[in-house]
């Protein structure tokens, strides 16, 4: 009854009410496997109560009835064959699976980095005043309040501050000022704490009183009074707000009830809470967490390029104390950062989530300019600074920076990718020998990936590494699976650095588009000998802005989020990076059909060292597939015991998450009925099931032994 349990596990769209009843798909009716069971702790049928027994004949029939409804009979079935043994094993790269972080989506401000207040420094209006303080809007009228930027500020890399005038004598009771309502809203729970952090000046004392509110201003969260002394100079303001209530779209307002003058610039709020004290959104660093990657590639993609270079993404604005950030705006995907994600903190997010950095940096090259060869090295000697921040010592010009903003330790930083999707543009490949000679010459040992695809024509430039990059609907990027089985085994290496189904079939994040996906992978896999590297794209969306870029792995808004399709598909890979992987065979017989199949085995070991046979397979049709699971080469016998599937599968293809049922589409995980060399098995329509097989130690006896 394996292949008829299994089936109805994934068509019947109700695996994961099979969890609440573990112990009874434990039993066995065999009784020469009861015996055993019992020798080894398991369950038995003994005492079961009557309801229990009809439920497992009720199992049963249903079962058969979706056998039959799938149309599948026993001339149609496909083979799997795997090698497992040593011989023709390989080891996965260590470092072969990871995320790749680009500021899109407002993935960073308004995302993974915590800051509330959107606009902190009032220079995303540009350095001509008066100019626009959106989202910052005022508190009472313009009889009341006057506000204006102008070009006051302490500081000399962002010199606009904004200026209010209280005009008013006899203000209402709240006071009149300015309000800031972050990202769509601030999220502020009852009983945190929030810092504030901010820079005034007044030319007379001044009280002012600083509030978490709602959105309209009417509830309270949150207040303090502050005193500012009369004063030409600015001084810096900080304090600690804690919520006495819960509000998801909360708002930060600065009031006064006394008629004068204040300025006011770098307005921050975070929250105290974040992860490692790092600035880190914590529900987010968890999403990433628990998809283990191996490095994380950062900040871009076209954030890197910009569409023009003024509005490129440049290091060295981005590092120092944040007030000091002039921030810019992000062309490609039309919004300001103040770059307190900067690329310090990049650093620092690879190092909290233990993953190597993969620094992308801009060759002199955007979408709509680019330096000639003649004079790119100034653009060289930045990158070499960068390097030096991140890998020199703390006695070293650009290391000294680094250990002055709490990091004395170096940054492993051992790939840099030189440019984004720049082969084709006139001066790409003269900067990119500019680059490479430099780097090289300075940092032997780091790797270096190049814009330009190798994988069916070799490189025309030395390189370590090279990008792929492909966006494709679902049916191709299935048929892709194959790409690299044809490319050189030696020479660079490739960086699948950008995946994933986009357009109609991706919707929002479907089920469709991570099966491709995952098929797509299983040929990276077995292709580890000429891909080093793989990570889709994009990563994060913020939930609300109006235009997004679809899919993402990982959607959020304030204070929810949740994983598409895509994002559990990459967790069921999780432990490949630095696994051993088997060859696999497909093969049809009977009038089967294996073309709508792809597969991948792999050994790993878990935390507390014990070995799986992991097999992956993706069932890309709307009807169901049989197939035999033959395995040879096996050191280990199995223990069946501690045997699993995981299966991702829905009702409709097209299913996709959301924040109203964010598991609608998940994998569930049930313990095999069944496991051994041979194993016959159903895999649902439209599904990706992953078998974990765990290898026993010679001497512990197993069902598989029976």
């Amino acid at each position: 009854m394996l292949c008829d349990v299994e089936l109805l596990l994934g068509c019947s769209g109700k695996f994961e009410e099979l969890q609440f009843f573990p112990n009874l798909f434990n039993r066995r009716t065999d009784r020469s496997r009861l015996r055993k069971s019992k020798r080894m702790g398991s369950n038995s049928m003994e005492g079961l109560p009557r309801t229990a027994v009809h439920f497992l004949l009720l199992i049963f029939c249903i079962a058969s009835k979706c056998l039959a409804a799938s149309g599948l009979n026993s001339t149609q079935m496909v083979t799997l064959k795997v090698d497992a043994s040593p011989k023709l094993a390989r080891k996965i790269p260590d470092i072969f699976l990871g995320v790749f972080f680009e500021e899109m989506g407002n993935g960073g401000a308004g995302g993974i980095w915590a800051e509330l207040v959107s606009n902190r420094g009032f220079e995303a209006g540009g350095p001509n005043t008066p100019s626009n303080i959106d989202p910052w809007l005022i508190v009472g009228d313009d009889s009341s309040i006057f506000v204006e930027t102008d070009r006051s500020s302490c500081f000399s890399r962002n010199i606009v501050a904004l200026r209010m005038e209280v005009l008013c004598n006899d203000c209402p009771a709240g006071g009149v000022g300015i309000y800031n309502p972050g990202f769509w809203g601030m999220n502020i729970e009852d009983g945190k704490a929030y810092n504030l952090v901010m820079y005034v000046k007044s030319p007379k004392n001044t009280c002012l009183t600083v509030s978490l509110t709602s959105s309209d201003g009417l509830q309270n969260l949150a207040s303090v009074n502050i005193i500012v002394a009369g004063k030409s100079k600015w001084i810096k303001v900080e304090k600690k707000l804690v919520a006495k209530g819960t509000n998801r779209t909360s708002r930060l307002q600065i009031t006064s009830k006394k008629k004068g003058v204040v300025w006011f610039d770098q307005v921050s709020l975070m929250p105290a809470d974040t992860y490692k004290g790092h600035g880190f959104r914590n529900g987010l660093v968890s999403m990433l967490l628990d998809l283990k990657p191996r490095f994380l590639r950062f900040p871009g993609g076209c954030f890197v390029e910009g569409g023009w270079l003024r509005n490129a993404f440049r290091w060295r604005q981005s590092i120092g104390p944040w007030e000091e950030r002039p921030g810019h705006f992000g062309d490609c995907w039309q919004y300001w950062t103040d770059d307190g994600l900067g690329y310090f903190e990049f650093l620092q997010l690879s190092e909290d989530i233990g993953a190597a950095p993969i620094w992308v940096f801009n060759t002199g090259i955007s979408y709509n300019d680019e330096v000639n060869t003649a004079i790119i090295a100034p653009f060289v000697k930045e990158i070499l600074d960068s390097l030096e921040f991140a890998r020199g010592s703390v006695n070293s010009t650009w290391g000294s920076v680094r250990a002055k903003m709490g990091h004395p330790k170096p940054f492993p930083v051992k790939y840099v990718a030189i440019g984004n999707e720049d082969c084709e543009r006139k001066f790409y490949k003269g900067n990119y020998l500019k680059f490479y000679n430099a780097i090289r010459e300075a940092y032997p040992d780091i790797q270096l990936i190049s814009n330009c695809d190798g994988s069916s024509v070799p490189l025309d430039h030395p390189a370590d590494i090279y990008d792929f990059h492909v966006y494709a609907d679902a049916k191709t990027l299935f048929s892709m699976k194959n790409t690299f089985d044809k490319s050189p085994r030696s020479g660079p290496k490739a960086f699948v650095s950008e995946y994933a189904v986009w357009k109609t079939d991706a919707g929002r994040g479907t089920l469709l588009a991570s099966l491709a996906e995952a098929a797509f992978l299983t040929g990276l896999e077995k292709n580890s000998d000429a891909v080093e590297m793989a990570c889709h794209a994009p990563l994060f969306v913020n939930d609300d802005i109006e235009k997004k870029w679809n899919p993402d792995v990982i959607v959020f808004n304030t204070w929810q989020h949740y994983g598409t399709p895509s994002y559990w598909m990459q967790k069921i890979f999780r432990e490949s990076s630095g696994a051993t992987v088997h060859p696999t065979t497909i093969s049809s017989g009977g009038g089967g059909s294996a073309n709508s199949l792809a597969a991948s085995a792999i050994t790993w070991k878990d935390s507390e060292n014990n070995s799986f046979l992991r097999v992956k397979i993706v069932n890309f049709e709307s009807d169901a597939a049989r197939v035999t699971i033959s395995t040879t080469g096996l050191e280990s016998s199995i223990d069946v015991l501690r045997s699993t599937a995981t299966v991702l599968t829905s009702t409709n293809v097209m299913d996709e998450n959301s924040f109203s049922n964010p598991n609608k589409v998940v994998p569930v995980k049930s313990q095999l009925f069944e496991a051994g060399a041979q194993m016959q098995v159903t895999l649902a329509p439209h599904s990706f099931t992953s078998f974990d097989l765990a290898l026993a130690p010679s001497k512990f006896a197993t069902l598989a032994d029976v």
